[in-house]
């Protein structure tokens, strides 16, 4: 019996640690403040027919973790604001709530973190004093109950307690905050947890009094005298996402703290808004959840973190309708809660296939803008990941060597590549689609019938298997693979002593 429970232990713990080594992804946040909310059953077929692995719930609903069970959605676990002070003030408390909330569940509900709070700091600040208390005793429970290797604790902090966030590498949190922070931070390192992040660039840009364009809070390509740079580092920034991203990284170095991953726990656009609220679109929030899809896919991190992949939680599954607050508040939601899009979204790149599915190529238009196609080439061949090989010199699809050629081959690639997962052909109004294959001598475009590779890399990439940039769960790669390995050695040991 010793045996076998040691056994299952130790796979418990592979299969943690196995899980948490993959790579980007992009999740949903679940909000309940809903008149005609679904059942908990018919939430969860919501999230599979959508593909959605990765979720976050604001609080511990039994009727949801009871619904997620052995479907292996990963879970973030809210603990709510009211909470925390009897959690932060009693480690019985806290324990018991592990236990009601955590342990009861696992493993064949896939909790993998806890998020003590939302805001806590900007939102509720007389709760700060205890929340990093809270989340040690939450730690705690789980160390007794054998889970923190599963199951991290972090807390959801907004852009608010950023002083100055732009540029980013002169970033640095609201000093009022200093002590709390420090604490914080000193815990996230000690347990090998990640810092939690909303970030908004839909507030970043309405009330940014046009300091920004909104085609840098969209992911759209930026023309060249609208490109954004950190003066002190000269680092590039395509999108206003990556720069709250990267800003906060630099708040935290700052304290003199490394390698603590930032997942982002809350992002996306309203569709729908009030009079005064004109950028609240469904335009515009098909344009930034896809486009951020599409980035958080790509699986780098911002300019300063580039192997640093953006684990991304959208905001949110269903419009909440009973929210308080601007028409736009209650207008977030991704999907109806009859389970129908609110506007075409793809959570992945699971269902790409290989060769042109789609029927049609992207190419730059005839009488396209310079600049914009100039902007548009560079942004594919970046933040897009297209595959801009061939059009280097000495290769096959450098000659015609001009703008509208070498556009046109990375136009192509980027939509072949990313088309279903919310990718699309118009790099700014510069683009096409057309059914006429552009292939020519022996540059062969992606989605041709004579292409080898079928227009797409290995979508195993695209989704985060494989070797490529580390995930922002628990740690880094090679600390997953350094733990895996200590774990078979130690199975191989003991084997070996009961053989002997």
């Amino acid at each position: 019996m010793k045996l076998k429970r040691w056994l299952t232990c130790v796979s418990f713990l592979i299969v943690a640690t196995v899980s948490n080594a993959v790579g980007a992804f992009v999740g949903v946040n679940i909000g309940t403040d809903v008149t005609d909310l679904p059942s908990a059953s018919n939430v969860v077929a919501i999230l599979k027919a959508h593909q959605i692995r990765h979720v976050r719930l604001y609080n511990a609903n039994e009727h949801m973790l009871q619904a997620l069970s052995n479907t292996g959605i990963e879970i973030i676990v809210g603990v709510t604001d009211e909470e925390i002070l009897g959690i932060g003030e009693s480690a019985s408390v806290a324990a018991a709530w592990i236990s009601k909330n955590v342990a009861a569940y696992m493993p064949s509900t896939n909790i993998t973190a806890l998020s003590v709070g939302s805001e806590v700091l900007t939102s509720v600040p007389n709760v700060a004093p205890v929340l990093v208390p809270a989340m040690n005793h939450l730690h705690k429970a789980l160390v007794a109950s054998n889970l923190n290797f599963r199951v991290k604790v972090s807390t959801p902090q907004s852009m608010d307690i950023i002083s100055r966030p732009f540029p980013p590498s002169t970033a640095t949190f609201n000093s009022s905050w200093n002590s709390t922070i420090y604490q914080l931070l000193q815990f996230l390192k000690n347990t090998n947890s990640s810092y939690m992040l909303n970030a908004y660039p839909y507030y970043g840009y309405t009330k940014g009094d046009g300091i920004f364009p909104i085609e840098y809070a969209l992911f759209r390509p930026l023309s060249p005298v609208k490109q954004i740079v950190d003066p002190n580092t000269l680092f590039h920034y395509n999108s206003m996402f990556e720069a709250m991203v990267d800003a906060t990284y630099y708040a935290i170095e700052a304290f003199n703290f490394n390698d603590i991953p930032v997942v982002v726990t809350e992002t996306g656009w309203p569709s729908f808004g009030g009079t005064y609220e004109p950028d609240a679109t469904t335009n515009n929030a098909e344009t930034y959840n896809n486009n951020l899809i599409v980035r958080v896919l790509n699986g780098s991190g911002p300019p300063s973190q580039p192997k640093m992949a953006i684990n991304t939680y959208l905001y949110e599954l269903f419009n909440e309708d009973k929210r308080k607050g601007p028409i736009s508040e209650k207008n977030w939601g991704v999907f109806y809660t009859n389970g129908s899009s609110v506007y075409s979204l793809s959570f992945g790149a699971s269902n790409m296939s290989n060769g042109n599915s789609l029927g049609s190529f992207c190419v730059a238009k005839d009488d396209a803008d310079t600049d914009k196609l100039e902007a548009g080439l560079n942004w594919a061949c970046g933040q897009g990941q297209a595959n801009c090989v061939a059009i280097q010199q000495g290769r096959p699809c450098y000659s015609p060597n001009n703008l509208k050629s070498h556009a046109s081959y990375a136009y192509n690639d980027y939509y072949q590549k990313m088309h279903n997962a919310g990718g699309t052909c118009d790099f700014d109004g510069t683009a096409i689609t057309t059914t006429e294959d552009p292939s020519y001598g022996s540059c062969i475009y992606a989605g041709s019938a004579n292409s080898s590779i079928g227009g797409r890399s290995s979508s195993s990439t695209a989704l985060g298997f494989g070797p490529g940039p580390v995930s922002p769960v628990g740690g880094s790669w090679n600390l997953h693979v350094s733990t895996l390995q200590y774990l078979m050695s130690s199975i191989s040991v003991f084997f070996a002593m009961v053989l002997s």
